[in-house]
C-alpha cells in the first residue's frame, strides 16, 4: 500500500551554519599545479586538465597555503623528489590545528541561527573522515563552545561523504526518544590534506573536486517562534549491491588513500530509483532535491533517472561549482543554500528528499519539509508542492 509522501515527525533542523577556510583556490590554478607536477607524463597532464575542466568545480577552499604557490612550494604534489611529501602524522598535526576553528565557526553560526545558547545543547555529534586524534574534536568543541561537561558526545568518524546525513538522522532519532533533547551536529572535513602525487588516471578524479570546510546544524523540536526550518521525515541507509570495492578510503603512510570507481554514477542510476520510491512510498515526487554532489556525474545520474528539472538540481550544482565536494559537510551546504533561497522567495511549505553517498556503496536517504513558520500538528494538506 502506498504511504503519504509526508511523514511529519515534529523534529527539525532548527538552525544551520557553514564555514570555509581563508585560502580560496581557483580550479584552473590547481589544474595547472597538478599538470606541472606531471611534466614527465604529458599524456597524463593533458588528461588532468580535461578532468579538472569538466568536473563542475570552479573554486575550492583549503587550509593548506602551499597550494597557492608554485610547484616548488607545494610539498603535497612534488614533480621530482618525493622524500619530503608530508607523512600521515604531519597531516594529522595540521588537521588537529585547523579543524577546531572551522568547526567552532560553523557551530556558533548554527546555534545563533537556531536562537539557542550553549547550555541548551544536550548532545553533540561530531563527524569527520579526514582526521583523527584523542581527546577528539568532540571534547574540544565542548570546551571551547562552553557546552555542559555532561553533554552526550557521539563521534561519527571515518564514514565518508554519507556521514553528514547519517548524523542528521541519528540526531532525529535521539530527539524522537528524548523530546527535550537539542542535538548539535558538527561536520569538519579537510580533504585537501590528503592530496598526493598523481600516479595514474584514476587518482585524478578524486583530486579534481574535493575541498575543505565545516558545517553544523541544531536538531530539536520546533516551538511556536520557529521560522524557516526543515522538518525531518523518515529515512534510512542502504548498501547498494555489488559495489563494495567501488569507493574505498584507507590510511596510508602519506595521507589517506582514496579510490573512486568510474562506475559510481552508473551504479546509482541502476539502484537509486527503486530505493527512492521505497522511501517515498508514492508516485508523487517531491519538489526539493538535496543531492550530495559527489561529482557532476552523480548529480547528472540522479537527475536523469528521476527525470528532474534543472532547477531541482541547481543547489547541488552550485555548491559543487563554488566550493567543491566537502565530503560529509556537503549535504548541509546544499540544505543551507536551499533553505536560504526558499526563505528569500517567500515560499510556502514544500516537500523534499535528501540523499548522500559513501563507501559501501552506502546511500543515505531522508525525507524533509521546508517550513516557513511553525504550525502545531501540521497536516499533510498544509504541505503544498510548488
Amino acid at each position: 500500500m502506498n504511504q503519504p509522501l509526508h511523514n511529519h515527525t515534529d523534529i527539525a533542523i532548527l538552525g544551520m551554519g557553514t564555514a570555509l577556510p581563508v585560502h580560496e583556490v581557483a580550479q584552473s590554478d590547481i589544474a595547472e599545479l597538478i599538470a606541472s607536477s606531471l611534466e614527465d607524463q604529458q599524456d597524463l597532464a593533458r588528461f588532468a586538465k580535461r578532468v579538472f575542466r569538466s568536473c563542475g568545480v570552479e573554486t575550492r577552499y583549503t587550509v593548506e597555503p602551499s597550494y597557492l604557490g608554485s610547484l616548488e612550494e607545494c610539498r603535497y604534489l612534488p614533480s621530482g623528489d618525493h622524500s619530503q611529501i608530508p607523512s600521515t602524522q604531519e597531516r594529522m598535526d595540521t588537521y588537529k590545528r585547523e579543524a577546531l576553528p572551522l568547526g567552532m565557526e560553523a557551530a556558533q553560526k548554527a546555534m545563533k541561527d537556531a536562537g539557542m545558547s550553549p547550555e541548551q545543547i544536550t548532545h553533540i555529534i561530531t563527524v569527520s573522515c579526514t582526521g583523527q586524534y584523542l581527546p577528539g574534536l568532540d571534547v574540544m568543541l565542548v570546551r571551547d563552545l562552553g557546552l555542559s561537561p555532561r553533554v552526550n558526545r557521539l563521534p561519527l568518524i571515518f564514514q565518508g561523504c554519507a556521514a553528514g546525513l547519517k548524523a542528521i538522522q541519528m540526531a532525529r532519532d535521539v530527539v524522537q526518544g528524548m523530546p527535550d533533547a537539542q542535538v548539535l551536529v558538527v561536520c569538519v572535513e579537510l580533504c585537501t590534506l590528503h592530496f598526493q602525487p598523481v600516479k595514474e588516471r584514476g587518482a585524478l578524479f578524486a583530486a579534481s573536486f574535493f575541498g575543505d570546510g565545516a558545517s553544523a546544524c541544531i536538531v530539536g523540536a520546533p516551538e511556536s517562534k520557529q521560522q524557516h526550518y526543515l522538518d525531518l521525515g523518515t529515512g534510512y541507509s542502504v548498501l547498494l549491491p555489488d559495489s563494495t570495492e567501488d569507493m574505498t578510503w584507507e590510511v596510508g603512510n602519506q595521507g589517506y588513500d582514496l579510490y573512486l570507481s568510474p562506475r559510481i554514477p552508473k551504479l546509482l542510476g541502476e539502484h537509486l530509483e527503486n530505493e527512492l520510491y521505497q522511501l517515498l512510498g508514492s508516485d508523487s515526487l517531491p519538489e526539493l532535491w538535496a543531492i550530495h554532489p559527489g561529482g557532476r556525474g552523480i548529480v547528472d545520474s540522479v537527475q536523469e533517472v528521476m527525470n528532474l528539472r534543472a532547477e531541482q538540481t541547481m543547489y547541488s550544482r552550485e555548491i559543487l561549482r563554488t566550493v567543491g565536494n566537502l565530503s560529509s559537510n556537503t549535504i548541509l551546504f546544499v540544505l543551507h543554500a536551499m533553505r536560504e533561497d526558499m526563505k528569500a522567495r517567500n515560499q510556502s511549505s514544500t516537500e523534499g528528499v535528501a540523499m548522500a553517498f559513501g563507501p559501501g556503496l552506502t546511500a543515505e536517504l531522508m525525507k524533509f519539509t521546508y517550513v516557513p513558520s511553525y504550525t502545531p500538528a501540521l497536516k499533510e494538506k498544509d504541505h503544498v508542492l510548488l
